[in-house]
C-alpha cells in the first residue's frame, strides 16, 4: 500500500501542491488568492516545500514590480500523486472491510 506523506498533513502545503499540480508555474499572488491563503502562510508553506525539493521558487520582475513564481518539481509531483494514491487505498480498504465496520460489531 502506498504511504501517506507527513509533509502534506498541513492543509496549506496540500493546497499548494494540489494547485501547482494543475499548472506549470503560478505567481505568488495568484496562489494566495485561489488557494485562500494569506501571504505569511503561503510563504511558510513554500519554504518547507522548497526545502523538501518539491517546489521551485523563481524571483523576477514584471516591469519594475518584483514577482515570485512557484512550480512543482517532478519529485514534488510524484510525492503528491503517491499521497493521493495512499488516500485512495485507505478509502478502498475501508470499503472492502464492510464500510469500516469491524467484524463482529453488527
Amino acid at each position: 500500500m502506498p504511504e501517506l506523506t507527513e509533509l502534506f498533513a498541513s492543509l496549506p502545503r496540500l493546497k499548494v501542491v494540489a494547485f501547482l499540480d494543475g499548472c506549470s508555474t503560478a505567481e505568488f499572488g495568484t496562489v494566495t488568492e485561489l488557494c485562500d491563503l494569506n501571504k505569511s502562510t503561503l510563504s511558510k508553506a513554500m519554504t518547507v516545500l522548497e526545502a523538501a525539493g518539491h517546489v521551485t521558487i523563481t524571483k523576477g520582475y514584471v516591469g519594475r514590480r518584483p514577482k515570485t513564481w512557484l512550480a512543482l518539481t517532478e519529485s514534488g509531483r510524484k510525492a503528491y500523486h503517491e499521497h493521493l494514491a495512499a488516500l485512495t487505498a485507505l478509502t478502498r480498504t475501508a470499503r472492502d472491510n464492510h464500510d469500516g465496520i469491524p467484524s463482529g460489531s453488527t
